[in-house]
């Protein structure tokens, strides 16, 4: 990253003068952990980009922008740190930093002072200051849940950056890429298009509730009404017209003795459904570990790519998992893949190789997910793979296995070579004995024909199934989206107490009316209990942060008195889980229940009893900026909270939420925004 930088000044990209240049760096991944990282590379004897006069107008920038904080903040590790990296003309921007460090950085960037910026996405997808120069430092990135490409339209939006008009001819985009990239995700990335502006609609029971009492409005007309409703009518004239090309494309394909065909087609399917089940039983972990022997073989697929028999080298527990669940296993095989996608044993970029050409490789796959039969036959081979003249040598015993098996391979027994006792495995091998006995009974058994009739029976099946499949979305386009799940909302708010059968607003319903800033039933269901009327300020200022910090980590050891009301709310989402469930609700209780993040209550209740700003960040690994949002945040909610406990009339508890307003609106946390 440092050399790229570098090389970017020293070749014109970023040219000499500087004053006129920005480099905007756009990372990804784990983005603030590598935009910390980057400026402490810099720190440690980086490049300096800025002149004498510069770097004066840059302290004299800070020193006036850091005027409103008191002097114990202005100590805080952030702050301190980060003004002699921004005198090299060195900035860093993600939502981890404190809000008035940004805001600084954004002005001294905008001013032609910060000549580099290591930045996250937001602030090249969400801010309109260009640069000369975007360089991407990854083509991957994590969205939540996994890390994947980034979009065509990602690119476009962040790549755009480059070039400021009235200034530059042109912009340079620089894109650093490690060998995981394949020729398809590249030309998706470079060549795809910008992303399809799709509505996000989603209900919610403040939604719903403040339009039940409206008189002339109910939520049905605002859901035909959508623009979420729009986009899949839109869609309605498309689906129409690929029905009418797959009703074409039926009446092309023409089977002889159909019937008969069909029959045997639908015998096969079956014995081969029957045969995925009992596989999933014989792969499953406490089954088949004793028989992944080094030199065993097995039978490879992974989605649409069928490997097939390969080489089993050894295996190994990938993932720890809850006591619940079955523990994830990575099983290392040796393959033949395509010579071009072997730079990395990635099991997503690994193809099988076409033919007899290509290379034997030892690629790691999910015992779960890809591993498809196992024979029992093995073969003895070297503990070290890393020649290719061993790899080949193991290739061609596997060839000469094959030749000797023209029929297949024969594989291991469920009950006779791994001793399974289970009934399932009983009953699945009578079922397939039986559809087999018919099976060779057919009249189209063995025939000289048969093959070619049963692609053409599978080639109509697909097309079949196409038209079935297109019928129902078709059926599902012209009927209202979201209407089941508005029916399910409205059980659960009447099963609740919150709307009479005839859609009645009651008391409940009215306060749940008020919050719209988190979980509206749980925090009326906690007023209503009388949760809150036990608990001090602090208690319920900490306990209403669970509802609004969304990051991740490790769950603080909590002190006795923030742990009781953090159960107590948990218990209660239980019972909203139990019975929105129970009116058909697709909602699943335990990822309802992980929505309460216990993670910043400490910190919240630290802060409330008159902490500084530095003594709280010691409590945790959150960043500052992270800490102040959802601080920011919380003051939203309980401003809500006391609106709600104004429309029951309970002063006693407004107050409460006032107070704790009063507490948490202090210092560096509210500081005002330096654009006001």
């Amino acid at each position: 990253m440092k050399e790229v930088t570098r090389l970017s000044v020293q070749r014109g990209i970023n040219p000499g003068d500087l004053p006129r240049g920005h480099l905007l760096h756009a990372l990804r991944g784990d983005s603030r952990t590598k935009c910390s990282n980057a400026m402490e590379i810099q720190r440690q004897g980086g490049l300096d980009f800025t002149t004498e006069h510069e770097k004066k107008l840059i302290t004299e920038v800070y020193n006036n922008a850091m005027e409103c904080l008191s002097d114990e903040d202005r100590q805080l590790p952030q702050v301190a740190n980060i003004l002699p990296i921004l005198k090299k003309g060195i900035g860093i921007h993600h939502g981890g930093l404190l809000p008035i460090l940004k805001e600084t950085i954004e002005i001294l960037f905008s001013e032609n002072l910060i000549k580099c910026l290591f930045a996250t996405e937001t602030f090249a997808m969400g801010v309109n200051m260009p640069a000369k120069t975007v360089v991407f430092t990854s083509h991957r990135k994590f969205d939540g849940k996994d890390f994947r490409p980034i979009s065509g339209g990602e690119y476009i939006q962040m790549s755009g950056r480059a070039g400021r008009r009235g200034m530059d001819t042109k912009g340079i985009v620089i894109l650093m890429v490690d060998d995981q990239i394949t020729p398809a995700i590249a030309k998706e990335l470079l060549q795809g298009k910008a992303d399809a502006l799709n509505s996000a609609f989603h209900l919610t029971y403040n939604m719903v509730l403040n339009l039940l009492r409206v008189e002339d409005i109910n939520p049905e007309w605002l859901l035909e009404k959508s623009f979420y409703q729009f986009q899949h009518c839109n869609k309605v004239p498309g689906m129409i017209s690929d029905l009418d090309s797959l009703s074409e494309s039926l009446k092309e394909i023409t089977v002889d003795d159909e019937d008969s065909a069909t029959s045997y087609y639908k015998l096969r399917q079956q014995i081969e459904r029957l045969g995925r089940q009992m596989d999933q039983i014989i792969l499953s972990p406490k089954h088949v570990l004793p028989f992944l022997n080094p030199g065993r073989l097995v039978k490879v697929r992974h989605g649409k790519k069928n490997f097939g028999w390969g080489i089993i080298v050894n295996f190994k527990k990938q993932k720890e998992t809850g006591p619940d669940e079955e523990p994830i296993y990575r099983v290392d095989v040796l393959v033949n893949c395509d010579k071009d996608s072997i730079k990395k044993t990635s099991t997503d970029l690994a193809q099988p190789a076409s033919g007899s050409d290509g290379s034997m490789e030892v690629i790691g796959f999910s015992l779960k997910d890809c591993l498809s039969s196992l024979s029992c036959i093995r073969l003895m081979i070297p503990q070290k793979l890393t020649s290719a003249d061993e790899r080949r040598k193991c290739r061609d015993q596997l060839k000469e296995i094959q030749r000797r098996y023209p029929d297949g391979l024969p594989l291991l027994d469920p009950t006779e070579d791994m001793n399974i006792v289970d009934p399932k495995i009983t009953e699945i091998i009578r079922k397939i004995e039986a559809y087999e006995k018919r099976l060779f009974a057919h009249t189209l058994h063995g025939g000289q024909d048969t093959e070619n009739l049963l692609t053409q029976v599978e080639k109509k099946q697909k097309v079949l199934s196409g038209i079935k499949d297109k019928k129902k979305e078709l059926k599902k386009a012209k009927q209202v989206i979201q209407l089941d799940e508005l029916k399910a909302r409205k059980r659960v708010l009447r099963r609740l107490g919150y709307a009479t059968d005839a859609d009645v607003i009651e008391t409940k319903g009215r306060v749940a009316c008020e919050v719209s800033t988190a979980d509206e039933l749980l925090l009326t269901e906690m007023i209503f209990n009388g949760i809150f009327n036990t608990m001090t300020v602090e208690q319920c200022t900490s306990v209403l942060s669970c509802l609004i910090f969304q990051e991740k980590g490790d769950p603080p050891k909590l002190a006795e008195e923030l742990a009781a009301p953090l159960r107590t709310m948990q218990e209660c989402a239980k019972r909203i889980a139990k019975v929105s469930i129970e009116c058909k609700l697709d909602l699943e209780e335990e990822e309802y229940i992980k929505q309460i993040n216990p993670n910043l209550m400490d910190v919240v209740d630290a802060w409330c009893k008159g902490g500084t700003f530095k003594q709280i960040v010691e409590l945790t690994e959150v960043y500052e900026g992270s800490i102040i949002r959802a601080m920011r945040r919380l003051e939203e909610l309980l401003r809500d909270m006391c609106h709600a406990a104004k429309a029951i009339g309970n002063e006693e508890l407004e107050a409460k939420f006032t107070q704790g307003i009063e507490k948490i609106k202090r210092d560096i946390v509210f500081a005002a925004s330096l654009y006001l």
